[in-house]
């Protein structure tokens, strides 16, 4: 009687590895979900003390104008998913270590151990330097920000007084009254709802968290062999314009944060490129130390392709 299995078995033999990571990938899947969900919970409470800190570079501008700060929210809900986008952000911050730590442990069984050291330290390192980034909009960016947009504030004059348009109507409300209106213009203030605010911070934010990025996912694709050193330099007049085209995207329309947004991640892909180039070294110097590269077998190939010189020839016939 044959052993050969049939060919049901073996389809259901290689089935069943694949059922196998499917439900392990459920599982790490329902886990992050249900850490999502407390993480939100529990920063939920804690959103309008969130939302005062997130205000404090336009609270600080706007006193220093001399204005009284303040959000407003015209739709009886606004205040209620502001806070709820609050919790789901900064709740997603919270347990965004614990969710990248599921995705570690479902890809880590199928990588080899030199390959989960070279990706463990960009594992924890991503966060950080999105922490980085973020404080950097935070304390640097923001009150920059902010202190150009409300610079627009203040008392317009009035230009028609200057014509000499208006000068009856002044007269039908009170000469005195006409006369303090035509002088001093109107005044032009930010009265700011919380639903837009809230949106430019967390934009100002997730923005430069994810440019942040950069070096890390630079790096990953140097180690992977996809991009090199060489090649990162010689595209870099092409990099300075997708940074740009970047940097008008993802920030206001003003000069300033376009361009701290421009200095940052150009400074970020130089140092993307020292790390490639470091991590080309180490490739190297561990090729030679497997023997995969040899500097004399390379001068050997050298040798036999240079032409031969003839008088070397004749000194060694004489001997």
């Amino acid at each position: 009687m044959s052993d050969t299995p049939k060919p049901d078995d073996v389809m259901e033999d290689s089935t069943a590895p694949l059922i196998e990571h499917l439900t392990e990938l459920r599982s790490r899947i329902i886990k992050s979900v249900l850490a999502f969900i407390i993480g939100m919970v529990i920063l939920f409470p804690f959103a309008e003390n969130i939302l005062s800190f997130l205000a404090q570079p336009m609270v600080d501008i706007m006193r220093a104008r001399g204005e009284d700060p303040g959000l407003f929210y015209d739709a009886p809900q606004d205040a209620f998913f502001a806070y709820v986008k609050i919790a789901v952000v900064f709740g997603f911050a919270l347990v965004s270590p614990y969710i990248g730590f599921q995705m570690w442990r479902f890809v880590a069984p199928g990588l080899y151990k030199e390959e989960r050291g070279a990706f463990l330290p960009f594992l924890v390192a991503s966060p950080l330097l999105f922490i980085a980034g973020g404080s950097f909009a935070y304390w640097v960016v923001m009150p920059l920000a902010m202190n150009f947009f409300l610079g627009f504030s203040g008392v317009v004059p009035m230009v028609t007084s200057a014509l000499g348009i208006g000068a009856d109507t002044a007269g039908t409300v009170g000469d005195a009254a006409g006369t303090a209106a035509q002088d001093n213009g109107f005044r032009v203030f930010y009265f700011g709802s919380i639903k837009s605010y809230l949106a430019l911070t967390i934009k100002f934010i997730v923005a430069f968290g994810v440019t942040f990025q950069l070096p890390v996912l630079l790096t990953l694709m140097g180690k992977a062999g996809l991009v090199s050193a060489a090649g990162l330099g010689s595209v870099r007049k092409y990099a300075v314009v997708a940074i740009l085209v970047l940097a008008a995207i993802v920030t206001p329309p003003d000069v300033i944060t376009q361009s701290i947004l421009f200095v940052v991640v150009y400074g970020l892909y130089e140092v993307s490129i020292i790390l490639v180039r470091m991590v080309e070294k180490k490739r190297e110097e561990q090729l030679r130390a497997d023997g995969y590269y040899d500097d004399e077998d390379l001068e050997g190939d050298l040798d036999q392709d240079m032409p031969e010189d003839p008088l070397f020839k004749e000194f060694e016939e004489d001997e």
